[in-house]
């Protein structure tokens, strides 16, 4: 039996983030519930890389292990309280849905709560539950672009690139999980059920905690060599794109659409999971020679206009300025006794009962032993002793 087991967990998230969350609670032992459309998840459908597969596709397989599936329209009233009858009996309830969906289908916080008032229930979103880009597609490598990891690699005189892996789906997968772990672990002490709030934007800036430390502390900006540094599986374009004062990222819009809107005839009979496969260079030297012609500012105003997903590639000083970010307060500051003022990337998600905070910066070797060490029983002259004999490290509190 695993450690969960006895936990019942309702995942109604498609695509990585969720499903992966969803997934690590299962393979802990934890019933994990997929609530679904009649037709299936979509994700069952789309061939990730061209991995169609029999009946359910590499991509579902990948992130759905330790489930069980339920099948329902939650349009439907009835599907809606078959829904609220499930939610009642369980633990955690897991959903990434578009903002305004789960209200319209009456499964967003406060509804679900009046079924379960103690439920953990993990909300999971591209930017945030509020502020500029709510409504903002959260798209993998989009938030790669605007995290500002794109610059920590490749040469100095080629774009931006992507990670080879949908790096920030993963990692806000994990936060999801781990958020869901500590509502589970306070509804334990209190008795009290609770919102988590994880969002892909935040995530990605603290993984990168070293990287933009190095930045905010240290001062030294981003350099990339003459030299690389150092995604085939996902159709063209998909990329970061030189445009006429800088780059912009841009992720496998349908063809033809994006055909029509280039100048580029050819897309208007290519298939998007065939040809984007089958002719990718072709497609990303079309693309890449036509976006040389505007501002990244001017295609992503035009792309907006179509539904295009395309985002700006930032730096850190971008990322440190965005007006998201601020609003998330993704970054946090301190004072550090010999470092002085520090701001280093903060939390990746929310609790709305259990706000975390910066207690402590981070300490000195040794700082803590002594009241650590007392906690445990030993009085100031086994301390002593420890310390002379190398045994700890222990210095005295400053007068």
């Amino acid at each position: 039996m695993g450690i969960l087991s006895g936990y019942r967990v309702i995942d109604l998230t498609i695509a990585m983030a969720g499903p992966l969350a969803a997934m690590r609670l299962g393979d802990l032992g934890a019933d994990v519930i997929k609530v679904e459309p009649t037709g299936g998840e979509w994700q069952r459908h789309t061939a990730a890389g061209g991995a169609a597969g029999k009946q359910v596709n590499a991509s579902f397989l990948s992130l759905n292990r330790n489930k069980r599936s339920l099948a329902v329209d939650l349009k439907s009233a009835e599907g809606q309280e078959i829904a609220l009858d499930l939610a009642r009996r369980s633990d955690v309830f897991l959903q990434n849905y578009r903002p305004g969906v789960a209200e319209r289908l009456g499964m967003d916080y406060q509804s679900i709560r009046a079924a379960r008032p103690d439920i953990v229930y993990v909300s999971i979103s591209g930017y945030g539950e509020s502020g500029p880009y709510a409504n903002r597609p959260g798209q993998d490598m989009l938030l790669q672009a605007m995290s500002g990891a794109m610059l920590n690699v490749g040469r100095a005189g080629d774009p931006p690139a992507p990670a080879g892996t949908y790096a920030v789906d993963a990692i806000t997968g994990y936060g999801a999980f781990e958020g869901a772990l500590a509502g589970l672990l306070h509804r334990e002490r209190t008795g009290e059920g609770q919102l988590v709030t994880v969002n892909m934007l935040d995530s990605a800036i603290a993984v990168q905690a070293q990287e933009l430390s190095i930045f905010t502390v240290g001062g030294v900006p981003q350099h990339r060599g003459r030299e690389p540094h150092g995604h085939t599986y996902i159709r063209a374009p998909y990329g970061t794109f030189a445009t006429a004062d800088g780059y912009l990222a841009l992720a496998f819009p349908h063809l033809a659409d994006l055909g029509e809107l280039l100048g580029i005839p050819e897309f208007a009979t290519m298939e998007d999971e065939v040809d984007g496969h089958a002719r990718r260079d072709e497609i990303t030297a079309l693309v890449a020679a036509r976006l040389t012609g505007r501002t990244t500012a001017q295609w992503l105003e035009m792309f907006a206009a179509r539904g295009i997903w395309a985002g700006p590639v930032y730096s850190y000083a971008d990322v440190l300025a965005d007006p998201q970010v601020r609003h998330n307060g993704s970054l946090v500051s301190y004072d550090h006794p010999t470092e002085g003022r520090v701001t280093t990337p903060g939390f990746p998600y929310r609790f709305s009962a259990t706000a975390p905070e910066v207690r402590r910066g981070a300490p000195l070797a040794g700082e803590q032993t002594r009241e650590i060490l007392a906690e445990l029983g030993y009085d100031e002259a086994a301390v002593d002793g420890l310390a002379g004999r190398g045994v700890v490290t222990a210095p005295r509190p400053a007068a």
